[in-house]
C-alpha cells in the first residue's frame, strides 16, 4: 500500500458548499444520462494512464482561480 502525504488547506464553506452542489448536480445528470457513451469511456481510460506526476497541482490550481 503507498503512503500518502497529507496538506491541510484552508477552504472557504462558500467553495465547499458551492462544491457539494456541483457535484449533487453532476451525479443527477449522470444518473439521468445513463450508461457512458463509448468516447467518455475511452477519455476516461486515458485520462486514468496519466501520471500523478504529469497533474497540475492544487496549490497551482488555487492560483488560477480568482478571488472574490
Amino acid at each position: 500500500m503507498d503512503s500518502m502525504d497529507t496538506t491541510t488547506t484552508n477552504v472557504r464553506i462558500e467553495d465547499l458548499t458551492q462544491l457539494r452542489i456541483d457535484v449533487a448536480l453532476i451525479k443527477n445528470v449522470l444518473l439521468s444520462e445513463g450508461e457512458l457513451t463509448d468516447w467518455a469511456k475511452h477519455e476516461l481510460a486515458r485520462a486514468r494512464k496519466i501520471p500523478e506526476s504529469e497533474c497540475i497541482s492544487h496549490e497551482d490550481v488555487k492560483q488560477m482561480i480568482p478571488q472574490k
